[in-house]
């Protein structure tokens, strides 16, 4: 009997072994998604036919790299075919020659945050003003029908679809409401095949709603960004987050739990009462000795997570704001400066419509709060252009002025590293290596 057991714990032990052994032989495979993001307009916007050759500008080519003086650019139909100095390349006889001596070129600027599909006009002046790529981070596509169908020139398009929201929602004719994880993977599936470029989460959404969109989202090769604000900014991001909106989102992770809590409460009563509750929150932040700031930045180092402040939405000066707001504000421009000295990826998001710049100019007020906050002038003009390609998952062939890429380019009159003010100065627009005519 004795022999018959061990004969049997014998067999089962070797089978064992062998299964193990088999285990590490054939480790399971981590299925690897890739998805090549498009503008939605991709298709509708011209193509260069011709070779344009840019002379004599001073070259900022959105990497952060040193200017290059008496720089030549060529462009062969809608590709970028030469970057380098005037003397080092011929240029051949049938080409457009720009003469921008005493100029400055860039990259288009790349806008994070932008609204306007109600206002097919605002696609338009953004391009005119050299944004030549907008992401709208809650919007139904059909709202740009009219920028699209008007025969103007308008920016490439990169669209999230609507708000994902939970009940009540925010904003209703930008929502597309869900009630439970399985709904938010069903959301992503949808507006994916529509095109969406990214997904937006709103700030009702639960920790595991996000982690579900994030998962779906990354299956299809797009990128999730959010509004958090009374939604904890430390889960939502370990939950998979690429970018977060608004530096208001995360005012409630750098409250003590029970003051984090109350202001969720009120605004889950009452959407309204962010207008004023958001500066509250912000005014009582002591910014200079804050371990749960420190903590929060050193996440969105490690993961990577982009951060598209939107500064300029929340500015509030003495003249439009009581002392609350004013101080609210500036511990805002405190933490988006302890965050990129960290190491975080800082971005520029215009939000269009701001309290303190001319129509159209929301997008230079945000570059200017970005480097008031902290950010070196050429740091800020790589927000702008290469980190912004980044975070959309297009810098492999926008965002920087480099040989291969798409032919996307604005010349400015005057130089915006001798002043950030020059930006204000763009003279001509190249968009897929065509002239811009307004």
């Amino acid at each position: 009997m004795k022999t018959n057991i061990i004969a049997i714990l014998l067999v089962v032990l070797l089978f064992s072994c062998k299964n193990k052994g088999e285990t590490k032989q054939t480790p399971v495979q981590k299925e690897i998604i890739t998805h090549t993001i498009h503008a939605l307009n991709a298709n509708e916007i011209p193509r260069g036919e011709a070779t344009i050759a840019i002379v004599g500008a001073t070259l900022i080519d959105g990497t952060g790299a040193p200017p290059v003086e008496n720089s030549l650019v060529i462009i062969q139909n809608d590709t970028i075919d030469f970057v380098g100095k005037v003397d080092e390349q011929e240029i051949q006889d049938d080409a457009v020659v720009i003469d921008a001596k005493g100029k400055t070129l860039l990259p288009g600027l790349i806008d994070a945050h932008f609204h306007g599909g109600e206002n097919a006009e605002m696609s338009t002046l953004f391009l005119k003003k050299g944004v030549t790529s907008v992401r709208d981070p809650g919007a139904w596509n059909a709202s740009y029908n009219s920028a699209r169908n008007s025969g103007k020139p308008i920016p490439r398009l990169f669209l999230t679809g609507p708000h994902i929201d939970v009940y009540p929602p925010a904003y209703p004719e930008n929502s597309y409401l869900i009630q439970d994880a399985k709904e938010g993977r069903i959301a992503v599936n949808r507006f994916a095949d529509e095109g969406a470029t990214a997904i937006k989460a709103y700030f009702r959404l639960s920790t595991e709603m996000i982690a579900a969109i994030c998962d779906e989202a990354h299956k299809r090769g797009i990128p999730v960004t959010a509004h958090l604000e009374i939604t904890h900014a430390v889960d939502a991001i370990k939950a998979g987050l690429d970018g977060v909106e608004h530096v208001t989102s995360f005012g409630t992770a750098l409250l003590p739990l029970e003051e984090a809590e109350i202001y969720k409460n009120t605004v889950m009563a009452d959407n309204a009462a962010r207008r004023s509750g958001r500066y509250e929150v912000w005014n009582k932040l002591d910014m200079d000795n804050n371990p749960l700031a420190d903590t929060l930045i050193q996440l969105l180092v490690k993961r990577k997570t982009f951060v598209s402040p939107t500064l300029a939405v929340f500015e509030r000066q003495s003249d439009r704001g009581d002392s609350v707001a004013v101080n609210g504000f500036k511990n805002m421009l405190k933490f988006v400066g302890k965050a990129h000295k960290a190491g975080a990826k800082v971005v520029v998001g215009s939000h269009t419509w701001v309290p303190y710049s001319d129509t159209g100019d929301a997008f230079y007020r945000e570059m200017e709060l970005l480097h008031e906050a902290g950010l070196s002038t050429m740091q800020t003009i790589v927000a702008a252009t290469l980190e912004n390609a980044r975070f959309f998952r297009i810098d492999s062939r926008l965002g920087s002025i480099e040989k291969g890429k798409i032919a996307d380019l604005i010349l400015l009159r005057e130089n915006p590293l001798e002043n950030l003010e020059a930006m204000k100065t763009v003279e001509q627009v190249i968009l897929n290596g065509v002239l811009c005519e307004f």
